[in-house]
């Protein structure tokens, strides 16, 4: 099941299953669902949200609109999409892959035979590299700009496939996230990690939750970011999550290590992309996030 919140002229947000090209509504004030937290509030877990969103598309008959409706940048007048999920709390995590993937610019390059490895001594090390990343409302949802710090040269963006949490850690849900990282104040030192990835704008989720029954293998799924500037791609690379040193199910244990976290956290699991500094993000320019089994993340680019 893909799950999405959205915006209606006269309703405000709402929370939509996508079936086909349609997409049904099932915000009801009377069972208490008016954003996705509360469908994983009230599912506990991947299945019990599937079987509460699959009453509510039932017991509610709705006649859905036109998934590419909703495709548009946020507007009081028309339909569009909003962040899937207002998520409490988001973390991120690093090199936790085994390999990188560094093109040439502009060039639409899958995983070469000879990338190097990401730090070796992180990458080995049995405890992940984990971080805080955001608050809700730093958070941006599909066709919303995201942001380059103003005191950062070398912003840019990290593909990476992401897992929603239930109450006390099940994976209810799959996601798209774009950790976008001032990566020259990041190469300052780690005292400066936080600086460099937690900002207004600094993070995007979507298009949709896509719950586990969706996918086949979380540890197979191709990821690819690009770049487009001026409606031309500068930079076009993919990377499987099978080069994932640490499964998904292993960080997230580790996340909730003596750290309790709310329903509704997202956990960004890394990425296998590195964008190179010739393709570091500028005013104007648009950011595509392709996960398998999930869908676009779509977001044009705005200076501070």
């Amino acid at each position: 099941m893909r799950l999405i919140q959205f915006f209606l002229p006269g309703k405000g947000k709402r929370v939509g299953v996508i079936q086909g090209d349609r997409v049904l509504d099932i915000t009801s004030s009377d069972e208490g669902v008016r954003c996705t937290l509360d469908l994983i509030a009230q599912g506990k877990t991947a299945r019990g949200v599937v079987t509460r969103a699959s009453w509510l598309t039932k017991k509610l008959h709705q006649r859905g609109l036109d998934w590419r409706e909703l495709q548009q940048a946020p507007s009081r007048r028309s339909p569009h999409l909003l962040v899937p999920l207002d998520a409490p709390e988001v973390w991120g995590a690093k090199d936790t892959y085994t390999l990188i993937v560094e093109p040439s610019q502009g060039g639409a390059t899958s995983d070469p035979p000879h990338a190097r490895p990401v730090k070796p001594d992180t990458a080995a090390d049995p405890r992940p590299v984990l971080f805080f990343k955001a608050t809700a409302d730093r958070v941006v949802g599909p066709h919303v700009p995201i942001a380059i710090r103003q005191d950062s040269r070398c912003t840019v963006p990290e593909a990476s496939l992401a897992v929603v949490l239930g109450a006390g850690g099940p994976v209810v849900a799959f996601t798209a996230c774009n950790d976008v990282v001032a990566r020259d104040i990041e190469q300052g030192g780690p005292e400066y990690l936080s600086q460099a990835r937690i900002y207004r704008g600094g993070c995007a989720l979507g298009p949709c939750l896509t719950t586990p029954d969706e996918i086949d293998d979380p540890g197979a799924l191709q990821v690819r970011c690009s770049i487009l500037r001026a409606g031309t791609a500068i930079f076009s690379a993919a990377a499987s999550t099978a080069r994932l040193t640490r499964s998904v199910d292993t960080l997230v244990s580790w996340l909730l290590r003596d750290n309790p976290v709310p329903a509704g956290t997202v956990l960004s699991t890394g990425t296998g992309i590195r964008v190179p500094a010739a393709a570091a993000l500028a005013d104007g320019d648009r950011v595509d996030i392709e996960a398998q089994s999930v869908g676009r993340l779509s977001n044009p680019v705005r200076g501070q």
